[in-house]
């Protein structure tokens, strides 16, 4: 069975950080990019960061320099550092794993992001 399980969320003061997690199993995680997306009330929800199975990353503008991906194959895990917080963060933010930057084969549940002006 897949499964992709975030953590890492919660609520945190604008200018704070979060490091956000998504464990994944059931499929080869070696082979596959993981990407985070979010999602705020009233929002479409959008694309953040992406790496790929060789580690290439790509984020979307609002985050550059201060959001970094990383991830850790041993531990089927991609990591979402996320520092210099602001009240536009706030949202779920989700993990996707495809077969390519950006892709969404498998979704996981989410975990709730909110910063506090």
């Amino acid at each position: 069975e897949v499964q992709l399980v975030e953590s890492g969320g919660g609520l945190v003061q604008a200018g704070g950080s979060l490091r956000l997690s998504c464990a994944a199993s059931g499929f080869t995680f070696d082979d596959y990019a993981i990407s985070w997306f979010r999602q705020a009330p009233g929002k479409e929800r959008e694309g953040v960061s992406t790496i790929s199975s060789f580690s290439t990353t790509h984020y979307t503008d609002s985050v550059k320099g201060r959001f970094t991906i990383s991830r850790d194959n041993a531990k089927n895990t991609v990591y979402l550092q996320m520092n210099s917080l602001k009240a536009e963060d706030t949202a779920v933010y989700t993990c996707a794993a495809g077969g390519r930057a950006w892709s969404r084969d498998y979704w996981g549940q989410g975990t709730q992001v909110t910063v506090s002006s």
